[in-house]
C-alpha cells in the first residue's frame, strides 16, 4: 500500500510540474509538451495533480477535453482510491488483526471450561511431559509446537488450532488423545501465531505446507505408529488443505471440525455480514494484494479443491448452528470427496468451534470410530 501511496503522490507531481511547464512554453512561444502527453499522465492516476496545474497555472481551462476530461477521470481515480484502500484495509484486518497476545495470555483459563484439562496441562508441563518443541521452515521462520510422547503409544495426533488461536488451546483434544487413546501429540502453532514467528496469518494455505514439515517430525520422532491429523476451524481448513498433497504413508486420516470451504467463501460470508458490503470488487482487490504481498490468493487457498482429490479418510465434524463458518459449507465439503472413506457427524445445536464442549461423548465416539476403523486398513 505504501508503494502505491507514492505512485499516486509522484505522478500528481510531475502532473502539476508538466501543466506549469507547457503554460511557460505556451508563453515563450517555444515547442510543447502533447496534449495527449499532458491527458495520459493524468489517466495514469495524475488527474489530481493536473487539476491543480490547471487552476494555478490557468492552463487548458477552456479546452473541453480538459475543462471536462480531467474531473472526470478525477472522479475515477477517487473511487479507485477509495476501493484500494478498502481492500487493503479488509487484508489488514484479516491477516494482522489484534489481540494476539490477549489471547495467548488467557489459554490456561480458557482451558478451565473444559474439566480437568488446565489442571492436566499443568502437570504434564511441570513432569516436562509436554514439551516446547521449535523448528524452522522453508521461509526461515521460527515455528513452535507443544509436544508429549506417550510411552505406549499407538499413534500420533497433529493438532491444528483455528484464527488467532494457539496450540495450548487445543489440549482439550490432547488430552483426549493422550489419555484415551494413548497417543502422542503434537500441537503445532501457526505462523503469527503463539510462539510461531511470522507477520501474516496465512489462513491455512501456506499453513499446509507447514503440517507437512510437523508431519515429517512426527515420523522421525515417533517412527512406526499411525498420525491422524486433527484441526478446529481455521485448523480444519489446514488439515484438510493438506489432504490433496502427497503426504507420507504413515498419515492415515484427517478430522476435520467446521472448517471452511475456502478463504474466499470465508471472507466473502464475513464481508457481507460483518461490514455489509458487495463482495465485488472488494474481494477481488483484496485477494490481489495478498497475492503480491504474500504469494497466495483467496480463491487458489480452498480446502474444497484438495478435498477433491483427496483419496485419505476424512471425518467431517461440524456444529449444527455453526454460522460464522455455516454448517452448509460441511454438506458441500463431504459432497465433494468422491474417493476414500469418509464419515460425517453434525453436532445438534453447536455454534461454532462447540462441538466437543457441547457434546463430549458423542465427539469421542465419532472420532474413536473414525480412527479405530482407518487404522485397520
Amino acid at each position: 500500500m505504501s508503494g502505491i501511496i507514492l505512485f499516486f503522490v509522484a505522478i500528481n507531481l510531475l502532473a502539476f510540474v508538466l501543466y506549469g511547464i507547457d503554460k511557460w512554453k505556451a508563453r515563450h512561444q517555444d515547442w510543447r509538451i502533447s496534449e495527449a502527453t499532458l491527458l495520459w499522465v493524468a489517466a495514469l492516476g495524475g488527474a489530481l495533480g493536473a487539476l491543480i496545474g490547471m487552476k494555478v497555472w490557468r492552463h487548458k481551462t477552456q479546452h473541453k477535453k480538459f475543462k471536462y476530461g480531467i474531473p472526470a477521470l478525477l472522479l475515477v481515480q477517487i473511487i479507485i482510491v477509495i476501493l484500494l484502500s478498502g481492500a487493503a484495509y479488509l487484508l489488514s484486518y484479516s491477516l494482522n488483526p489484534v489481540g494476539r497476545e490477549q489471547r495467548d495470555n488467557t489459554s490456561m483459563e480458557y482451558l478451565s471450561q473444559y474439566p480437568g484439562v488446565a489442571e492436566w496441562v499443568d502437570s504434564m508441563q511441570t513432569v516436562g511431559s509436554l514439551r516446547d518443541t521449535f523448528i524452522r521452515n522453508n521461509e526461515d521462520l521460527r515455528l513452535h509446537a507443544l509436544c508429549a510422547a506417550h510411552k505406549d503409544a499407538k499413534g500420533t495426533a497433529i493438532l491444528v488450532h483455528g484464527y488467532t488461536d494457539n496450540a495450548l488451546r487445543m489440549m482439550m483434544l490432547g488430552k483426549l488423545y493422550y489419555d484415551s487413546l494413548q497417543y502422542n501429540i503434537l500441537a503445532m502453532d501457526h505462523v503469527r501465531h503463539g510462539q510461531s514467528e511470522g507477520d501474516a496469518i496465512q489462513m491455512g494455505w501456506l499453513d499446509r505446507l507447514n503440517v507437512e514439515r510437523w508431519i515429517d517430525i512426527a515420523d522421525s520422532l515417533w517412527n512406526g505408529v499411525p498420525i491422524y491429523l486433527h484441526g478446529i476451524s481455521m485448523g480444519g481448513a489446514t488439515v484438510m488443505m493438506c489432504s490433496g498433497d502427497a503426504l507420507p504413508s504413515s498419515v492415515k486420516g484427517i478430522i476435520d471440525d467446521c472448517g471452511y470451504t475456502s478463504v474466499w467463501d470465508e471472507f466473502s460470508g464475513e464481508i457481507e455480514n460483518q461490514f455489509g458490503l458487495p463482495i465485488h470488487p472488494l474481494m477481488d482487490l483484496a485477494s490481489w494484494m495478498c497475492q503480491l504481498k504474500y504469494g497466495w490468493n483467496f480463491k487458489e487457498a480452498s480446502a474444497l479443491e484438495q478435498v477433491s482429490r483427496s483419496t485419505l479418510p476424512i471425518l467431517f465434524i461440524h456444529g449444527g448452528n455453526d454460522t460464522f463458518v455455516p454448517t452448509d459449507m460441511a454438506y458441500t465439503l463431504f459432497g465433494a470427496k468422491k474417493k476414500g472413506r469418509k464419515q460425517f457427524w453434525i453436532a445438534p445445536g453447536s455454534a461454532h468451534a462447540q462441538s466437543y464442549k457441547d457434546h463430549p461423548k458423542e465427539y469421542f465416539r465419532e472420532m474413536k470410530t473414525f480412527i479405530n476403523t482407518t487404522t485397520q486398513q
